[in-house]
């Protein structure tokens, strides 16, 4: 039987994608790079559910480690300081991809055993940082380092709420990811 109007020819896979039939395919989850183990004095140590480690049961950090991730400065007043600060880090969801995090929140802990439960679908490509100078200099634990979660407080005023607030950890030492 011939027709007026002529069939377009499409091959199986063409016609799979225009009816809808079969889910397009998923792309392949990219591996990690192998993480490095520290060479230098350990400053941060993440756990939970992670797919890269370089120790058993998590992933540990010097500041060289740290400084050799992608960084971000952003210059902001802090309720802790005097006048306005240039803080530099690396954003915190740029760490935790590196070590392949998953789950829903994360607990962060200070030298003196303080912690703080932080809601991952809370972090932003660009904040929280973990900062690890202040005004281009490293800062010592009595002033609040070697390590600070930090805001750009004065960039929205949402980062100026007291959970934000609290979320602001300093002397900042392990991360740990759970469900």
């Amino acid at each position: 039987m011939s027709s007026a109007y002529p069939v377009p020819c499409f091959s199986r896979a063409a016609l799979v994608l225009l009816t809808g039939l079969a889910p397009l395919p998923t792309l392949a989850k990219t591996s990690l790079p192998p993480l490095p183990a520290p060479t230098g004095e350990v400053v941060l140590t993440v756990s939970g559910a992670l797919s890269q480690t370089n120790t058993p049961g998590g992933a540990a950090f010097d500041m060289d480690m740290l400084a050799a991730l992608p960084a971000r400065s952003f210059v902001t007043t802090t309720t802790w300081t005097d006048g306005e600060k240039l803080f530099s880090g690396v954003p915190l969801k740029t760490l935790l991809e590196t070590v392949g995090a998953s789950g829903s929140t994360l607990t962060a802990t200070a030298l003196n055993d303080y912690s703080v439960t932080i809601p991952l679908d809370s972090l932003s490509d660009d904040a929280p940082i973990v900062a690890y100078s202040i005004d281009g200099a490293p800062f010592p634990r009595r002033d609040k380092g070697p390590l600070w979660i930090v805001y750009p407080y004065d960039a929205d005023p949402a980062y100026r709420s007291e959970a934000v607030y609290g979320y602001s950890i300093w002397q900042l030492s392990t991360l740990t990811l759970s469900n």
